[in-house]
C-alpha cells in the first residue's frame, strides 16, 4: 500500500492536469470546493509537510548552508522581482498583476520535492529549502506582496500576515511536534499525507480555474504568458544562481526546481481572503498548473541527461514529502 501511495503521489503533475481539464469542461463539479474548504485544505497540506520534517532538515542550514541559502535567497528575490517586472511589462490589469505578485512572493511548495525526486535531484536539499522558505514566509510573503503590489487593489494588510501564520506556520509547527513526540502516529500519517496534499492542491487549483474560466479566457494569451514567464525565470535564474554559487550540477537542478515552483495554494488563500477582487486568485491557481508542467518537462529531460558523480547527491529520505 505504501508503495502504491508513493507512486500515486509522484504522478502529481498528471493529477493537476486532469483536475484542471475536468474543471474546464465541467466547472460545476468543483464549484462546491470554495471558501473555508480551500483554507482548511491548505492547512492540512502544510500539516502533512510539517509531519515529514525532522531536525536534520534544519541542521543542513548550519552544516552546509550555502546551497540552502542560495535557494531561499533566490526564492525571495528572483521570483518577486520577476513577478513585478512581468506584470508591468505586459501591462496586466490591476487584479491579475496583483495576483501574479502575490504568488511570486510565496515560498516553495511541497510539489518541488516531488519534482526534484523525479528529476533525480537532491531531495534532502529540496526539503531543507522548502522548510526554511516556508518558515520565513510569515515575514517575507506579506511584506514583499505589499511592497511590490502597492495600491493596485484594496488589500487587508494585517490579514496577509495573520493568514500566512495561520495556514502555514501553525500547521507546520504542529506537524513537527507530532513527528517529534508521537512518532508512531506520525509514521502512519506520513504514509497518506503526501498523496492527500497532492489531491487537495489539485482540488484548489481545479476549483479556482473552473469558476474563473471566463476570466482566464478573456485574459487569454497575456495571462498565460505572464505566469509562464514567471516560472520560467525562476527555473532559469535559479539554476544559474546555484551554478555560479556552487558549481554543482545536482545542486543547480534542485535549486532551479525549488525557485521555479511556488506554494500556489498559499497564493490562492491569501488572494481570496485578503483582496477585494476575486480575480486576484486566478494567477495563483494557474501558477500551480504551469509550474507543474514546466517542472515535469525538466524532470523528464534531466533524468536522461548524464549526471555528475553520485557522491554529490544527499541520501534520499525514507519518506518523500
Amino acid at each position: 500500500m505504501a508503495k502504491f501511495l508513493e507512486r500515486a503521489t509522484l504522478l502529481f503533475p498528471l493529477w493537476v492536469i486532469l483536475g484542471v481539464s475536468l474543471s474546464w469542461i465541467r466547472p460545476t463539479w468543483f464549484a462546491w470546493f470554495t471558501g473555508p474548504w480551500i483554507t482548511y485544505s491548505l492547512g492540512l497540506t502544510m500539516l502533512g509537510m510539517g509531519i515529514t520534517l525532522v531536525p536534520e532538515d534544519f541542521k543542513r542550514v548550519f552544516e552546509t548552508p550555502k546551497p540552502v541559502i542560495l535557494g531561499v535567497v533566490g526564492q525571495y528575490t528572483i521570483m518577486p522581482v520577476s513577478g513585478w517586472a512581468i506584470a508591468n511589462l505586459l501591462d496586466l490589469p490591476s487584479s491579475l498583476a496583483t495576483g501574479l505578485i502575490v504568488v511570486s512572493c510565496c515560498p516553495g511548495g511541497v510539489a518541488s520535492n516531488v519534482i526534484s525526486f523525479l528529476a533525480k535531484g537532491d531531495v534532502a536539499l529540496s526539503v531543507s529549502m522548502t522548510a526554511l522558505s516556508t518558515l520565513l514566509s510569515v515575514i517575507f510573503t506579506p511584506t514583499l506582496t505589499l511592497l511590490l503590489a502597492g495600491n493596485r487593489i484594496e488589500a487587508n494588510s494585517l490579514g496577509l500576515f495573520l493568514n500566512t501564520f495561520e495556514v502555514v506556520i501553525l500547521p507546520v509547527a504542529l506537524g513537527i511536534l507530532l513527528n517529534r513526540f508521537t512518532p508512531r502516529f506520525a509514521a502512519k500519517i506520513k504514509v497518506v499525507s503526501p498523496l492527500l496534499a497532492v489531491l487537495l492542491i489539485t482540488l484548489i487549483v481545479a476549483s479556482i480555474l473552473g469558476t474563473g474560466r471566463d476570466a482566464v479566457v478573456k485574459s487569454g494569451f497575456t495571462l498565460l504568458s505572464a505566469v509562464f514567464l514567471l516560472h520560467a525565470s525562476g527555473y532559469f535564474f535559479g539554476y544559474w544562481l546555484a551554478k555560479w554559487g556552487t558549481g554543482s550540477e545536482i545542486v543547480s537542478r534542485t535549486v532551479s526546481i525549488e525557485v521555479g515552483m511556488q506554494n500556489s495554494g498559499l497564493g490562492v488563500v491569501l488572494a481570496k481572503n485578503n483582496f477585494s477582487d476575486p480575480m486576484v486568485a486566478i494567477p495563483a491557481a494557474l501558477s500551480s498548473f504551469i509550474h507543474s508542467v514546466i517542472g515535469s518537462v525538466l524532470a523528464a529531460i534531466w533524468r536522461k541527461i548524464p549526471r555528475v558523480r553520485e557522491s554529490e547527491i544527499s541520501e534520499l529520505p525514507s519518506d518523500l514529502p
